[in-house]
Parts: C-alpha cells; structure tokens; sequence
C-alpha cells in the first residue's frame, strides 16, 4: 500500500470501474479494443491516473486505477468516456452503423472503492474506539 500525500491530505484510494458500449454492443474486438486500449492509457498517463489493470472485453470495460483527489469518480469516468468515444468515432466512423444516435458508451457505468487492508471491520472498529474513547487523550487506534 503507498500511500499519497496532498499539501493537505494523505490518500490511498482505487476504484473498479466497469461500463459497456452502446445497447451493450459486442463491438470492442480487434483494432477497435487495441485503440480503445492505448487510448485509455494515453488519457490515464497525461491525468496522473495510475492504471492497476485494464480489461477490454467485447462488449465492456473493467478498468482498476487510482487517481489524485482533485478528481471526483464521476470526473475520471467521464473524461475516460468522452475522450475515448470522440477518437474512436474519429478514427473508426463505420461503428456509428451499430451505435446509432452519436454515442458510443452507455450513459451509466459501476464504480467499485478498493482496499488493501482497510475494510469496512476496520473502519468500523476505528470508528467505534472514537466513539467510546470521545476526545480524551488516549493512545490512538491505528488505522492504517
């Protein structure tokens, strides 16, 4: 676990991310998911994303990354979408007889946090000591 520092916060957070095509289209094969591939990379190297494992399947996506906290979720979702549909449609024009109506992605898509050693027990338990203890000053629990 490396855990990330702010000039104010110090982080350790990863996120499962999963989406599909458009009508969940078995699209994403070929030249078409080796592009969607490197570009996915390209827009996670030039954010500072750091991508723990990517999967192109046919018709989704399961992308497992970290990223700064100056990013929202919904943010590093949608700028991995946008980007990506726009030089897909550019660079393949003929998908856009299967994906009618301009777009590429689904709207919606499944967002997953992930930890190593921090659980919800963990957090529980963390939360609960502070809870009985109120602000004395007591030894601290160690979280992490």
């Amino acid at each position: 676990m490396v855990i990330k520092r702010t000039s104010h916060a110090v982080y350790d957070t990863r996120y499962q991310i999963v989406w599909a095509p458009k009508y969940r289209k078995w699209i994403l094969r070929g030249d078409i998911r080796d592009f969607v591939e490197k570009c996915f990379a390209g827009i996670a190297s030039s954010n500072k994303y750091e991508t723990y494992i990517m999967e192109i399947a046919e018709d989704h996506v399961y992308i497992f990354l970290g990223f700064p906290l100056r990013y929202s979720i919904s943010e590093v979702v949608q700028r991995l979408k946008g980007i990506s549909a726009g030089e897909i449609l550019k660079r393949y024009p003929e998908v856009t007889e299967e994906l009618w109506g301009g777009k590429f992605w689904e709207d919606g898509y499944s967002v997953r946090t992930v930890g190593d050693k921090v659980t919800k027990d963990v957090i529980r338990r963390y939360i609960e000591y502070h809870n009985e203890h109120g602000k004395s000053p007591q030894k601290q629990l160690e979280l992490f």
